[in-house]
């Protein structure tokens, strides 16, 4: 098997609210919009909201790696987005934020430190 392509799918409860929260408060530029959905820029990756099929809620979470998420808090704050969970450095040493999309999705903004084993080239 090959993998071409991979994306997140959602599909929300409120198609409008979630495309403005992924949109406006969050920041996320549009990929490309059809009529019954949008596809949002995430990284490497893309993050589709749809708006066909049924809504369903997610007790997963989205794991977003930014450069700094300290201004990354700042920024969304800014915008006037609750913070779920202050960024702090996790005993993993990995520095997280936490955000909760309108369906309860949980936004994990992570930075990774220069010295953390995600960043060091393990083929030696």
């Amino acid at each position: 098997m090959e993998i071409l392509a991979s994306r997140v799918l959602l599909r929300p409860a409120d198609y409008r609210r979630s495309v403005a929260f992924y949109r406006d408060d969050i920041g996320l530029a549009i990929a490309r919009e059809y009529g019954a959905g949008t596809v949002f820029f995430a990284g490497q990756s893309l993050i589709e909201l749809a708006n066909h099929g049924t809504p369903r809620s997610s007790a997963g979470a989205l794991w977003l790696q930014v450069r700094d998420v300290y201004a990354t808090q700042t920024e969304l704050q800014a915008r006037g987005v609750a913070i779920a969970r202050a960024a702090a450095e996790e005993p993993w040493g990995l520095h997280e934020m936490h955000v909760v999309d309108p369906d309860g999705v949980t936004l994990i903004f992570v930075q990774v430190p220069p010295t953390h084993p995600l960043r060091r080239d393990t083929r030696n």
